[in-house]
């Protein structure tokens, strides 16, 4: 099993910076893609950006350019990296992982984190 835990929200004015943390514990034999994903009030959960196992990444179209994601294998940890925030960016960001459990399945798990509020306010 794969914990998730994520740090780092809070409330920021326009134009400010966060970043968020999300760190991995448990048993488990490999994380492979990670990922941030973001729900705002009334709207459906979307994807922000993912970092597979290489550090290959992929951003939504809406936050290319401000958003960086990056992760430190060595510490099953991976960080969102937000700047010139805007109120759109307001919502719960959730990480999530892809985790095989063993070296013999090559099946991956989907965890999810509890998520952490990000406000962006004036």
């Amino acid at each position: 099993q794969v914990q998730l835990v994520e740090s780092g929200g809070g409330l920021v004015q326009p134009g400010g910076s966060l970043r968020l943390s999300c760190a991995a514990s448990g048993t488990f034999f490999s994380l492979d893609t990670m990922g941030w994903y973001r729900q705002a009030p009334g709207k459906e959960r979307e994807l922000v950006a993912t970092i597979d196992s290489r550090r290959n990444s992929n951003y939504a179209d809406s936050v290319k350019g401000r958003f960086t994601i990056s992760r430190d294998n060595a510490k099953n940890t991976e960080y969102l990296q937000m700047n010139s925030l805007k109120p759109e960016d307001t919502a719960v960001y959730y990480c999530n992982a892809k985790a095989r459990l063993s070296s013999w399945s090559t099946f991956q798990y989907d965890y999810w984190g509890q998520g952490t509020q990000v406000t962006v306010s004036s």
